[in-house]
């Protein structure tokens, strides 16, 4: 594992607390809106306590001051720091289950919300793990850990210096690169994923960056009959991760 550090360990949100909790995730505190008689807080009062976490009541505006959602739904953990993964060992991950590698590759994302849904859905489809830049992106925060519903707990993220070297690696493990861009000449419903692929999603504004786009296999685009001349960025990861997904069903 790579020693940089996946946020400042701050767990924000019902869902994101829970995952935690059930990825085995060493919890040092967690803090519980006081006077709630909410089921679910209790519940995950009772969780962090059987997993010797300290649980403290707290007035619901000393997390209002705390949260960085400011959506905590009443419960912010405090975690142990964990480390991002490599590209190695997101392919080992593929290997142990007997599975082509399914990965997707986030081009300078900048918007964690987008990045949060994105990780949702790949944990959802199967997808072995994400792949995202150092620099020019969004990093695992306690807004992409919210926005993931805790999914964050279950998928390996690594963070590359440099996105073409990491592509580079990926093509010599065998897998293949489909980049998405509008008015790509490959329809989505001609790519074929069912071998091991790792899909690229470019930033919101500009999408995929002029390297990363050159060192793509195949540059697929996604059909489109409204007005609208493009989607959001997690709509269409979503769009291709479960094509794949169905593919390979």
């Amino acid at each position: 594992m790579q020693d940089n550090n996946i946020n400042e360990g701050k767990i924000e949100g019902k869902n994101a607390v829970m995952e935690a909790l059930k990825a085995g995730r060493p919890i040092d505190k967690v803090y519980i809106a006081r006077g709630e008689g909410d089921k679910t807080l209790g519940f995950i009062a009772s969780k962090a306590r059987a997993a010797r976490a300290v649980v403290s009541e707290v007035d619901r505006r000393k997390l209002d001051y705390m949260s960085e959602t400011h959506s905590h739904q009443g419960v912010i953990a405090l975690a142990a720091v964990r480390e991002y993964c490599t590209v190695d060992d997101i392919l080992a991950i593929a290997r142990e289950r007997g599975e082509n590698p399914l990965i997707v590759i986030c081009d300078e994302l900048s918007d964690p919300h987008n990045l949060g849904a994105i990780i949702r859905t790949a944990e959802c489809a199967g997808a072995h793990g994400i792949i995202i830049p150092k620099h020019r992106s969004a990093g695992i925060t306690a807004i992409v850990e919210k926005t993931s519903a805790g999914a964050v707990e279950h998928v390996a993220v690594a963070k590359v210096p440099n996105l073409s070297s990491a592509i580079d690696k990926l093509k010599e493990a065998g897998v293949w690169i489909f980049g998405t861009a509008a008015g790509a000449d490959t329809s989505l419903w001609d790519a074929d994923l069912k071998g091991s692929a790792a899909i690229v999603i470019g930033s919101e504004g500009t999408g995929m960056s002029r390297l990363v786009s050159e060192k793509c296999d195949f540059r697929v685009s996604i059909p489109m009959k409204g007005e609208v001349s493009s989607l959001n960025a997690s709509a269409a990861a979503a769009i291709m991760l479960y094509e794949a997904l169905r593919q390979r069903s």
